[in-house]
């Protein structure tokens, strides 16, 4: 969203508004921030829903989690360590399990991390991450 044009009220995806997105993100080592999601929706956000899809192969033995830190601690999760079972191909895609701080934080990292709890070798998939802006 560009905050600085009268169009920045409007989404810029149908379905949900997106608020960050990482594209190709590499699952193919455990990791504690195997990839950073630059959250350029608003400096502050309500997270409603966070998608995997685009795999380039079956992930579906892959784990991971979303934080707001990049040191693996948990405590920070916004989504919790979910296994990837549905998703199996560039057609198929899952939404991550929320942690329970989700329902009623309003977030404002500039950044969230992707935490590979189980690796799938090669394995890589985009994920967006959906919700309402509080603050541009």
């Amino acid at each position: 969203m560009n905050a600085n044009h009268v169009g920045a009220l409007y989404p810029d995806r149908f379905g949900g508004f997106g608020v960050g997105k990482q594209a190709t993100v590499n699952i193919g080592a455990t990791s504690n921030a195997a990839a950073t999601i630059f959250m350029g929706g608003g400096s502050s956000y309500i997270v409603r829903r966070i998608v995997v899809a685009n795999a380039n192969k079956s992930i579906a033995t892959g784990n991971v989690s979303i934080l707001t830190s990049n040191d693996g601690n948990t405590s920070n999760a916004i989504a919790s360590a979910t296994l990837l079972s549905n998703v199996t191909s560039t057609s198929t895609f899952q939404d991550l399990t929320l942690a329970a701080g989700a329902a009623t934080t309003v977030y404002s990292a500039g950044a969230l991390y992707v935490k590979v709890n189980t690796a799938v070798s090669d394995g890589t998939c985009d994920i967006t991450v959906f919700g309402d802006v509080v603050t541009l």
